[in-house]
């Protein structure tokens, strides 16, 4: 079983499975940087997952939550306190979700930030323990630095693996900036159209976020919603929500810089808003 560093952390497991039986079964993992991170950013993979007995989601949230912003009816609740919060709000999305385990690690941001082998070692052991054959976590080009900071740390964890315990795929999902602006060859594309209110409970269990007025219900549906009716422009919508993802699988094995990676997929951009433009410039079409 994997040892946990901070004493806070804890393996919750919905069906009452024992915990080395929970994390074997995985198939599809998370890992993201706050509670209520995962619900959103690899909703897909919950979706996969959900009411299976061949595909098992395994969420790993790095930090306590213990900072979170306090609506009114959280405002006297000191950070222990809201830690305990937090944690409940994303054992319930586990239940909602039938995840197969969840594992809060119990970090704060700055040490999330700080790296180190505390955290790449728990998240290699996790990853080991439970062989996943694929990754949702942060897209490195998120504006928020605790979430790239997990990416980071999780791009870090699976180069110290041999090759045969990574997964198949890892991805960088959408948060705190979405990935709409990458080029159509750069992009994967998730359909998650088919339980609109699955993903609608899952996060509405986060009260202390919503009730605050952080409307991550609505902004996430609309999110989803958006990117389906504007993927493409010469077509009738074939789906009514989609996911997109930045394939980070590549950075796994390699030394690459993960800056080269982004600057990659930027410069794609770049070049075909130019091309476009210096196009229709020159002879209008």
């Amino acid at each position: 079983m994997v040892r946990f560093h901070n004493e806070s952390a804890e393996l919750y497991v919905p069906d009452g499975s024992d915990g080395e039986t929970a994390l074997a079964r995985t198939t599809h993992m998370a890992v993201g940087a706050h509670p209520d991170d995962i619900a959103i950013m690899a909703y897909h993979g919950i979706d996969e997952c959900f009411g299976r007995d061949d595909r098992w989601f395994l969420a790993v949230t790095v930090t306590d939550g213990a900072g979170s912003p306090r609506s009114a009816a959280y405002a006297s609740y000191s950070d222990d306190e809201m830690r305990r919060v937090r944690a409940e709000e994303e054992k319930k999305a586990a239940v909602v979700g039938e995840y197969g385990a969840a594992v809060l690690l119990g970090y704060t941001s700055a040490q999330a930030k700080a790296g180190g082998p505390p955290l790449t070692d728990e998240i290699a052991s996790l990853v080991s323990a439970s062989r996943p054959k694929v990754i949702y976590t942060h897209n490195l080009a998120d504006r928020h630095d605790t979430h790239v900071a997990v990416a980071l740390r999780t791009i870090e964890a699976l180069r110290v693996l041999p090759p045969e315990m990574r997964p198949g795929a890892l991805y960088g999902c959408e948060v705190w900036r979405d990935l709409d602006w990458l080029v159509d060859e750069d992009k994967v594309v998730f359909d998650v159209s088919a339980r609109p209110n699955l993903g609608a409970g899952i996060i509405d269990v986060y009260d202390s976020q919503i009730s605050g007025g952080k409307r991550y219900d609505v902004a996430a549906a609309g999110r989803r919603a958006a990117h389906a009716t504007y993927s493409e422009s010469h077509q009738v919508d074939t789906a009514s929500a989609l996911i997109f993802a930045m394939d980070l699988t590549t950075l796994m094995s390699s030394d690459d810089d993960p800056t080269d990676h982004v600057a990659q997929a930027i410069e794609h951009l770049r070049s075909d808003v130019t091309a476009r433009i210096g196009r229709l410039q020159r002879d209008g079409g």
